[in-house]
C-alpha cells in the first residue's frame, strides 16, 4: 500500500434550494439524483418502498434514470415515477414534468414514402 487516498464521490446532501432549482429547471436525471440525495435513501431502499406500493422497478433501472442513461417513458414506468415522487417527498408531477415529450422509437417513416 502506498498510503495514497483514493478519490471519493461527493455524496453531500443537496440543499432545499438546490433541489428546488433542479425541480424547476432540470434536467430530469440531475433533479432525480438530488431528490434521492436529499431524502438520504439508497436505491435498494427506494426499490423496497416502491415494491411496497405495488410497483416493481429494478435497481439497474433506477440507476439508469438517475445517471441519465435512460428515462421513464412506458406507462408502467410513469406510474412508478408517481410513486417515486411521493417516496422522495417532492411535489406531485415535479419530476414527470422534466421528462418532456416522449422520444421517437424506431426508424421514422413518412406515409407515402417507399421503405428502403
Amino acid at each position: 500500500m502506498t498510503g495514497q487516498r483514493t478519490p471519493t464521490i461527493d455524496r453531500g446532501r443537496a440543499t432545499g434550494r438546490d433541489l428546488g432549482q433542479l425541480l424547476e429547471t432540470g434536467p430530469f436525471a440531475e433533479a432525480l439524483r438530488a431528490a434521492i440525495r436529499a431524502r438520504g435513501l439508497g436505491l435498494e431502499r427506494i426499490r423496497y418502498r416502491l415494491r411496497g406500493r405495488g410497483t416493481t422497478v429494478s435497481l439497474a433501472t433506477l440507476s439508469h434514470w438517475q445517471s441519465g442513461r435512460c428515462r421513464p417513458e412506458r406507462p408502467e414506468s410513469l406510474r412508478a415515477l408517481r410513486n417515486l415522487e411521493q417516496i422522495l417527498g417532492v411535489p406531485d408531477g415535479s419530476l414527470r414534468r422534466l421528462l418532456g415529450p416522449p422520444r421517437p422509437r424506431g426508424q421514422f417513416h413518412q406515409p407515402g414514402q417507399p421503405l428502403s
